[in-house]
């Protein structure tokens, strides 16, 4: 193991700069290059490559599902990281539909668009403590979370219930409360995605989405939230790959300084750690690449690059000689590099300070869940209930994570349908002299699924529907539960509706 700190300027290399700003230290620009980045790798178990760069100076990693059999495997593979260093260890844990802890099963805990319908901010702060104390219990020290963009497009693909809502305000109070939440535990919030996500229609996954909206609206509106959070301590922002023109012109927020030094340093005085969002996102590899968008967003001001799954260790090596090449080259100053370092180890520093222990809270996630859900309607008892799950692709975001009501209606029959390609003449049938009940996500986004439901309902209006996403579209129906979510505690508290 080295003998300085992981992110901290090593003295040697401090003093190979020349006084006009060259650097001759190989091994240290490199560090200093390593330092930057959050690297991925796949299974359950650090690959010695990874334990190398950690002891050569690597941020840290970002982990995804495919990382997490369990808590006990995770926090052995936690510890094991740190045994080669002490990295930033980073992963998506939203609660709700974004969850990493719980991937192969589906979270405990419900999402903001649940906990925004209930608009208890003790009760988000709750549900983000008990998070924070998962994490913390399994090793991990930043959650990329929360998300503070105010959906203001019902239709926007990528954020939708992982938002608190569509009221600034609201938005704004939730996420101080889920700010408070993560760091009492211990574990830095990390707010995201600046400058705001929540009224595109594109996915940043896929292409560059656009915030086509006037100074003035950006500052009330997306900006807002953002403001309280640096005001309420967040210790981290993730940028967004989104394009404002009025600040960004052509290029994405991640690759502005506009947007992340002149608006988000210096106008909003944020002086934590800024984060971008995974590069590996068609928004910028379509568009500048891997090693092209890590140059300009560290020139841009950020100080980690989130990588993403898909860069390979050959690609990570690149990227490496990309920035180094960019600080001989003078398109990136050697002062960035120094600057992002130096607020990292702030971080470093922060997550070593003592904490108070957390309590168990359990249930908490279960308890939101049971207050968000709604119904409209009378359910009814169910009569040898067959239940018709429509499926929706998931966003790349969410992944594929479990979700439906096959654990919490153990005597129902439960088929899930492709809403294209289903068949309402048999789905019916099966259905006659039974409960009907008919699941869906999003349907307000997907008119395939408006059809399946709108055939059904034709012939059954006795059925019950449960839209698991946002509750926009509405069709007429018995009854109508709204839970805000697919988590796993989401599908339960409609369960017990339906049961009561």
């Amino acid at each position: 193991m080295s003998e300085f700190s992981v992110g901290e300027v090593p003295r040697d290399a401090a003093a190979e700069s020349s006084r006009d700003g060259a650097f001759h230290g190989d091994l240290g620009l490199r560090r200093l290059a390593a330092g930057t980045l959050l690297v991925a790798f796949p299974g359950t178990a650090a690959p010695e490559w990874v334990l190398r760069d950690i002891d050569g100076g690597l941020g840290g990693v970002t982990l995804f599902g495919f990382n997490v059999e369990s808590a006990e495997q995770l926090a052995a593979l936690t510890t094991q990281l740190r045994s080669a260093g002490d990295p930033v260890i980073s992963l998506d844990e939203e609660g709700g539909d974004v969850t990493r802890l719980a991937y192969h099963v589906g979270s405990p805990y419900p999402g903001n668009a649940a906990l925004g319908a209930v608009d208890d901010v003790e009760l988000t702060r709750r549900v983000y403590r008990s998070i924070g104390d998962d994490l913390a219990r399994c090793g991990v020290n930043l959650d990329m979370a929360p998300d503070a963009d105010v959906n203001t497009a019902d239709d926007n693909p990528v954020i939708g219930t992982r938002s608190f809502g569509s009221d600034t305000a609201l938005v704004a109070r939730h996420t101080v409360a889920a700010v408070a939440g993560l760091q009492d535990a211990g574990v830095a919030a990390c707010v995201k995605h600046f400058p705001g996500h929540g009224a595109t229609r594109q996915d940043s996954h896929l292409e560059i989405p656009v915030v086509d909206v006037p100074r003035e609206v950006l500052w009330e509106r997306e900006l807002a939230p953002f403001r309280a959070a640096i005001e309420a301590g967040a210790k981290s922002i993730m940028t967004a790959h989104v394009r404002v023109p009025f600040l960004t012109g052509t290029a994405p927020a991640t690759l502005s300084p506009a947007a992340l030094t002149e608006l988000l340093r210096g106008e909003l005085g944020y002086d934590g750690v800024v984060i971008s969002d995974a590069l590996d996102m068609h928004a910028i590899t379509e568009s500048v690449g891997l090693g092209g968008g890590a140059v300009l967003s560290l020139a841009a001001g950020s100080d980690l690059l989130c990588l993403g799954p898909l860069p390979t260790r050959e690609q990570i090596e690149r990227i490496k000689d990309e920035i180094v090449a960019a600080v001989r080259d003078g398109r990136l100053p050697l002062s960035r590099l120094e600057e992002a370092a130096e607020r990292v180890a702030r971080l470093r520093a922060w997550f070593g300070a003592p904490r108070e222990a957390g309590r168990d809270d359990a249930v908490i996630g279960l308890t939101a869940a049971r207050r968000a859900v709604s119904l409209s309607g009378t359910a009814g008892p169910l009569v040898d209930p067959f239940v018709v799950e429509v499926d929706t692709p998931p966003t790349i975001a969410v992944g594929d994570v479990p979700w439906g009501f096959a654990p919490w209606l153990p005597d129902a029959e439960i088929t899930r349908v492709k809403p294209d390609a289903a068949d309402a003449a048999d789905l019916l049938e099966r259905a006659r002299g039974r409960s009907l009940l008919i699941v869906v996500k999003d349907a307000h986004r997907h008119r395939a699924s408006q059809d399946i439901v709108s055939a059904l309902l034709a012939a059954r209006p006795d059925a019950i529907v449960v839209e698991m996403g946002l509750p926009i579209w509405r069709p007429s129906a018995a009854a109508y539960i709204a839970t805000y979510g697919a988590a796993r505690a989401n599908a339960q508290a409609a369960a017990e509706l339906l049961s009561a």
